[in-house]
């Protein structure tokens, strides 16, 4: 169970990701989660950085899809204004949801990476397709009451992940 809960890379932001490095490995596509990835829990507001950074990734000739477990007006919002799609109500770690994505971005699932500031919902839902996983630390102490009951779970289970055999240093 720890390997299913293992990212292929740990980052601090989305920021810190290596577009090249993707693009070498074969990524032609991002699944975004939005709260406290893109956007703190519960924000409509883009901030020019993202703005920037999502360009950054079409300028690579990569694709870009929000998957969100919420399933408010805003994800679409923020989706819009990136100029990119999303699926909301995701219901990660469930599968369904990254199959339309990746529908939607038409690439398979070893050529998309996931990007997201979750174990047990964004890391956990890539690494069954099969995707290229990307775990961020959250933007914002702020977020759903269920999501802080997972985070003292998260906690417990970081020390086992970070050691498991080529993963990489944070």
């Amino acid at each position: 169970m720890i390997r299913l809960l293992t990212p292929k890379r740990i980052v601090d932001s989305i920021y810190d990701i290596d577009l090249e490095e993707l693009k070498r490995r074969g990524i032609e596509a991002l699944l975004l989660d939005l709260d406290n990835t893109l956007v703190p829990w519960g924000f409509w507001d883009v901030s020019p950085e993202v703005q920037e950074w999502v360009a950054r990734i079409k300028a690579h000739g990569m694709r870009a899809c929000i998957v969100s477990n919420d399933f408010s007006p805003r994800v679409f919002a923020v989706a819009h204004h990136l100029g990119i799609p999303a699926v909301a109500g995701a219901k990660k770690p469930t599968r369904g949801a990254i199959r339309r994505a990746l529908q939607i971005l038409q690439v398979p699932p070893t050529r998309a990476a996931m990007v997201g500031d979750q174990l047990f919902t964004d890391i956990l839902a890539g690494n069954l397709l099969g995707l290229y996983t990307v775990l961020v630390t959250p933007l914002s102490p702020h977020e759903f009451l269920t999501t802080k009951a997972v985070r003292l779970v998260e906690r417990l289970v970081m020390p086992w992940v970070k050691g498991q055999p080529g993963t990489p240093e944070s």
